[in-house]
Order: structure tokens, then sequence, then C-alpha cells
């Protein structure tokens, strides 16, 4: 039985995972980074403690998935844009003293990709993709039954590929980079800024809520919808094309109303990709769903421990 530990910039999610990636107890808390590491270290080890009781089993192991930049190796956070004040946390060191065992830490979409390859859509395939679209875009890319790694241990970000020169300011200091163009505030953003004079434009807007507006007939809406499938697919034909993939399987909060993305993803996907056998790569959804995360996390500690 591992312990797993998802750390995102909202909210930590913490559970026991069993060898077939079954989520056995979970227990979540807000991130509040502000509060210091050493409090969200607190945390995550009291709810680990309790999660382990209500199984009840032996902690084996603890497997971690962290949101931005990661040092796997070193174990360490190498990013705190979302983690302010992280920089140099010991996240591995420091519950591998609080639990006595091995522990694994992993980027989160590379965690989320081994999970999927291992117990989810992937299984079977050894050249497999995960892409999660929601707040982010986060990708995992599995080769032959290893995750790939950059250039010492790093993540590489596909989620700030560039499709548009002339697109939105991204975070990261590019324009038009597929995060700015296809995430979940992407499309809200975009919603936003194309509402008639008058419309109400406050908090309340959200991606679920616009797919609602959608399949209701809103014409702005469904316009919103439609970009947004097109650059969800552009960026997944770059995949494609990069890497020829056995299979690409999408997950997140978007894919949440992905029967009214699907059609047009595979469109854009088949008519870009013209150099590559683009038929023999499959697009699926992830079918892990809540649990991803979670099982993420454990698979990262069997990927490095098993």
């Amino acid at each position: 039985m591992i312990g797993a530990i998802d750390i995102g910039g909202t909210k930590i999610a913490v559970g026991m995972v069993d060898e077939h990636g079954r989520v056995m107890a979970r227990q979540e808390a807000p991130t509040a980074p502000e509060r210091g590491f050493e409090d969200a270290l607190a945390r995550m080890t009291r709810m680990l403690r309790d999660a382990a009781a209500r199984v009840p089993a032996r902690i084996s192991g603890v497997g971690l998935g962290c949101t931005g930049a990661v040092d796997p190796f070193r174990g360490t956070v190498e990013d705190a844009s979302l983690l302010p004040g992280w920089r140099g946390a010991e996240l591995v060191n420091r519950l591998a003293e609080e639990f006595a065992v091995p522990v694994a830490l992993e980027n989160d979409a590379d965690a989320a990709a081994l999970a999927e390859a291992a117990w989810g859509a992937g299984q079977g395939r050894q050249r497999f993709i995960y892409v999660t679209i929601g707040t982010g875009i986060g990708v995992g890319i599995i080769l032959d039954g290893r995750l790939y790694r950059g250039v010492d241990g790093s993540h590489p970000e596909m989620g700030h590929q560039l499709l548009d020169a002339s697109g939105p300011l991204c975070y990261c200091g590019a324009r038009g980079c597929w995060e700015s163009l296809a995430s979940g505030p992407a499309m809200i953003g975009w919603m936003k800024a194309n509402l008639p004079p008058g419309s109400a434009s406050g908090d309340e807007w959200t991606g679920e809520r616009i797919c609602r507006l959608a399949e209701d007939g809103d014409e702005l809406a469904r316009r919103a919808v439609k970009r947004e499938a097109y650059y969800l697919g552009l960026g997944l034909a770059n995949l494609v094309t990069i890497f020829c993939p056995d299979m690409i399987a999408v997950g997140g909060g978007v894919l949440k109303s992905g029967h009214l993305l699907w059609d047009r993803v595979r469109e854009v996907v088949r008519r870009t990709c013209t150099q590559v056998p683009v038929e023999k790569t499959l697009l699926s959804p992830a079918l892990l769903g809540a649990d991803t995360a979670l099982a993420g996390a454990a698979r990262a500690w069997y990927h490095r421990y098993c």
C-alpha cells in the first residue's frame, strides 16, 4: 500500500493506493502556500497518517506528484511560481524521515501519465502520451514503458509550445502558447472578452457553464467551445507529428464536456498531420478520472522503486 500525495496550486490531496491503482482512502486540504512549506508538510504528514489508519495498512512507500518544476532526483521543488516560498523545499527527504520509507517525487503530469499507462487508457501502449487540460495544460510522455525526461531530469513543458505568435500573453512570457489558448481559463477569458456590451462578466463564468450554454444553443458559447476544440486539436496535432505515438489520452476538467469537443479535435488532428501515419495514433479520453492524481503519485513510487 503506497501513500500518495498530490500537491496542486490550490489543494493538496492525500490517500492510500493499492497495487492495482485503487484509491482506498483520501483526504484533501487547501494548499495555502502562503502559510509556508513547514505548515504544509505538517498537514500532509497528519493526513497521510489518518488515511493509513482508515485502511488500515502499513505504508510501504510514499509517492508525490507536484505541480510545476521539480527535481525528481534531488526530491525538491525547483519553481516556486505556483508555490510561493517553496523553492528548494526538500519534499522527499523530509517525508522519508517522517515515515521511514522510500519516497519518490515527480511532476504531477508525469505522475498522471505513469498511472494512465499502467492502470488506465494507456495499458499495453509502448509510445503513450497523457495530456491534462484544466487550469493549465500538462503533458507526460511514456516511451517503451519509461517516463521521458529532458536534460538533467527536467519535465518538458509541452503546454507552452507556441501555436500563435500573435496570441494572448501567457505568464511564461510568450504569446500564443498552447496553455494561453486552450486551458480552461483561456476559454473563459475569450468568452468574457467577447460578451456583448452590458453583459454580466463577473467571476461566475466557468468552463462548465460555457459548455452548458453551448449545448443549449447559445451562439457565443458555441463559438467558444469550437475555438477551444480547434486549439486543443492543434496542440495535439503537434504531439502526433513530433512523437508519432500509439495513443494520446486526454483528461482534466475541460474534458468533462468532451462530447462537445472530440469530433472537432479529431478533425483538426487528421487535417493537420499530413506527414505522419496519423490514422495509427488513437486519441482517447483518459480513464482514471478523479483518481488520476493520487494514482499517479503512487505510480511514481512504483516507477522509481519496482
